[in-house]
């Protein structure tokens, strides 16, 4: 860079930073954050990966960029010298509505460590306008409205680069924006992103409603638009079609110029299928490599060589599958490719599960890209297993070398440099900043997990910097109208609202510590539980949990006797800006979702290595966590997923049994519907719940209520009388959370399945 960060700001202002409105810095940050990370992109040489994905929950952008470029310390300094703060003008930034939960998640952190690693790889996503959607829980229940982000300043920029998309037989123009992404130390990547011109944002009225037929207009709006009706299902279909089609024409014009003659295509593109959302790819590489003369045969054998999927889930409905006649509709063009590629998979195998298309007429998506890419990998090493045994035992037995496992990792940048600088600090001044670009060396913190006297000074130091975190979150709730107590343990559970990630087991013990209060059996500490989530709109039982939670948290401030140790808080329009808010002064993460359900979490990594100790089933990556840090050092409760699995296969799980057995149990669930409920929440609402909960309760709540009960109880009385042995198990966790670098991850992903070479 050319001159000081002070000299560059009045470049860019023409005024002295501190005249400049926060504002006016912002957008010459932007500016200086874009020449800087242009200057560090190299041409590639070789092969290239093409990450493509529905979601990328980037967050947002200016702090990770300036730490990835080496100004954050300096840039930070000048503003302060000129009377002007960083984190203020952090908050002049909109966050890039661009994903949802753990998957979009992912694949920025990916992008991150690639580009951190030297490694060229660019993301393929949609530029959505509204995103999920911005949660508002004012009312009691949550309520859906537009989330914009796009400003005439934005760090997706425009081109004129535009792909022609045949979307139901109507031509469009799919223009390409870019987005730099800066790798710690490292080279730029992109992230591309594909619009149409012609979207009408004033289309959207009451909330998120919108017309779904007129496509041209409608498309990007949203992130996962309704799908409860037709028009919502194929405008699900128009989406992904406009991303795998503009990414694939932009993929081989790319490796053209690069001097591919696309026979050789695999040597200059690895194509990664995140989840099945993106799966139209291959058929709509082999159309258009037919369109270039090439045979169907030998493209079929090219993309199988270029592409590769990952599974992020064994629930069904996560796994697409879409009815012929809507393919039809959106993509007449792909249909005779599929048709073909089904006869192509059933020629390998007579086991007729396994088919592209089943006899009902139905396209599987997963199946498609099981039997036409090269690698078929899971998220953690309990659900690859799962997958491999029961769930894709039947493609694992036909393809065995397919199947592998790439446990999920993290940016430590963003989740640690970032969110929690005082931690990041003390960690350097204990072990040095090697750990910024090789997350295994924060092993070297277990030599301060002994008793040594200079190891108590230590764990102490600790302890405070997870107190002044923990201070600082309630004073930005208090800045929301939400008062909390510092001292209280902060238990925390946040991620996307789903049955199965069973936010009701933590509801139901809130319940119960109520009654228990109540009977004058305090906890050994006072407890805020915090919640952070978002319901898909069409998700009731999903939206009636919110609801329940909302409620009695009402319920338990009007009662002062309670209240004193209970507190129950949940944060509207969870997000990453406000995950780099909670995570830091987490005490108790809660990951309980049922054992077999979750592929992996990513939440529960971020925790840990922001030392909180895990309250967790033994599902997804909890269970590397646990082999990590040893089980003392986490607090594991509930069925094992061979139990439930077992449960399942039974078809013998009678939820109103467990109900009637256990008086605790049904004590909570009937307070659902009593009357402080009543008088404080909505009939309907809590009355369907405790319906679910008793007559259904498909994901097992009540098998695991009374270990979860125990398991947290025992945290609440460790936490209480034994802080120095808490913190020293806090240290532990962040000691071994190095495993779940996501740069570990990436390095895994080269080395087996994508083969690419550092560009220096």
């Amino acid at each position: 860079m050319q001159g000081t960060i002070q000299q560059n700001l009045i470049e860019l202002t023409g005024k002295p930073v501190a005249d400049c409105t926060d504002q006016e810095l912002y957008l010459a940050l932007l500016n200086l954050v874009r020449r800087e990370s242009e200057a560090r992109r190299t041409p590639v040489s070789g092969k290239k990966l093409y990450y493509i994905s529905a979601e990328f929950l980037i967050g947002k952008l200016l702090s990770n960029n300036l730490i990835n470029l080496g100004l954050y310390d300096e840039v930070k300094t000048c503003l302060k010298e000129a009377g002007k703060s960083l984190s203020v003008i952090e908050e002049v930034e909109p966050e890039p509505s661009l994903g949802n939960g753990g998957l979009g998640r992912l694949a920025s952190c990916f992008l991150d460590s690639l580009a951190t690693m030297d490694l060229p790889g660019d993301g393929i996503g949609l530029r959505y306008h509204f995103g999920l959607f911005r949660q508002d829980l004012s009312q009691g229940v949550q309520q859906e409205q537009p989330d914009p982000w796009l400003t005439d300043h934005c760090w997706a920029e425009p081109t004129d680069t535009v792909f022609p998309v045949s979307l139901g037989g109507h031509p469009v123009n799919a223009r390409l924006y870019r987005l730099a992404v800066t790798g710690y130390e490292g080279r730029t990547n992109t992230l591309n992103l594909f619009d149409l011109d012609t979207i009408d944002e004033s289309m959207v009225t009451e909330g998120i409603r919108f017309d779904k037929t007129d496509i041209e207009k409608c498309l990007t709006l949203f992130l996962y638009p309704d799908d409860s009706d037709e028009a919502g299902r194929l405008l699900r279909i128009y989406q992904q079609y406009l991303m795998v089609s503009a990414g694939a024409q932009l993929i081989l014009a790319e490796c053209q110029e690069r001097g591919s003659n696309l026979h050789d295509l695999a040597d200059y593109a690895a194509i990664q299928i995140n989840d099945t959302h993106p799966s139209m790819v291959i058929p709509e590489l082999i159309r258009l490599l037919e369109e270039k003369g090439i045979g169907f045969e030998e493209a079929v054998q090219i993309v199988t060589d270029t592409c590769a999927y990952t599974n992020h889930t064994i629930l069904a409905e996560a796994l697409e599958t879409w009815p012929w006649n809507y393919l039809e509709k959106v993509v007449p063009q792909l249909m005779p490719i599929i048709g073909k590629l089904d006869d192509l998979a059933r020629s390998r195998t007579d086991d007729r599960s396994l088919a592209v298309v089943d006899d009902h007429g139905n396209v599987h998506m997963a199946h498609m890209d099981i039997h036409f890419t090269h690698s078929t990998n899971g998220v953690a090493a309990l659900h690859t297993e799962i997958l491999k045994n029961t769930e894709l035992n039947g493609f694992y037995r036909l393809y065995p070398d397919k199947f592998n496992n790439k446990t999920n990792g993290i940016t430590f940048r963003r989740w640690l440099l970032e969110c929690n600088p005082a931690l990041a600090a003390e960690i350097e001044t204990l072990i040095g900043p090697d750990f910024k670009k090789d997350a295994s060396r924060l092993e070297q913190l277990m030599q301060y997990t002994d008793a040594a006297e200079g190891d108590v000074v230590v764990l102490q130091q600790f302890a405070q910097i997870k107190a002044d975190n923990k201070k600082a979150l309630a004073s930005w709730l208090g800045e929301k109208g939400i008062r909390v107590d510092p001292e209280a343990m902060f238990d925390i559970q946040i991620k996307r609202l789903h049955e199965y990630k069973r936010q009701q087991l933590n509801l139901l013990y809130l319940i119960h510590q109520y009654f228990e209060i109540k009977a004058g059996h305090t906890p050994a500490v006072p407890l805020v539980s915090i919640f952070g989530a978002k319901a898909a709109p069409a998700y009731t039982i999903a939206k009636d949990i919110i609801h329940a939670i909302l409620t009695l948290s009402k319920v338990i401030a009007a009662d002062p006797e309670v209240s004193r140790w209970l507190q129950v808080v949940f944060v509207p329009n969870y997000n990453v800006t406000i995950a780099e808010k909670l995570i830091p002064a987490c005490d108790l993460s809660e990951q309980i979702s049922l054992a077999s359900k979750e592929a992996s979490g990513t939440g529960n990594m971020k925790f840990m290595l922001n030392g909180a100790l895990t309250l967790g089933t033994m599902d997804g990556a909890n269970v590397e966590i646990a082999e990590l840090v040893g089980k003392d050092n986490i607090y594991i409760f509930g069925a094992s997923s061979n139990q439930v699995i077992h449960r399942y296969a039974a078809g013998d799980y009678c939820a109103r049994e467990w109900y009637e057995a256990d008086p605790n149990l049904c004590r909570a669930i009937d307070f659902l519907t009593g009357p402080e409920m009543l008088a404080a929440g909505r009939s309907e609402n809590l009355e369907r719940l405790k319906n679910e909960l008793i007559y259904k309760d498909w994901f097992q709540t009540l098998p695991d209520f009374n270990a979860y009960v125990v398991r947290k109880d025992q945290a609440l009385a460790d936490y209480a009388f034994d802080p120095l042995g808490w913190s020293r198990r806090a240290l532990i966790n962040i000691a071994k959370a190095g495993y779940f670098s996501s740069d570990r991850t990436i390095g895994e992903y080269n080395r087996d399945i994508w083969h690419l070479t550092a560009q220096h």
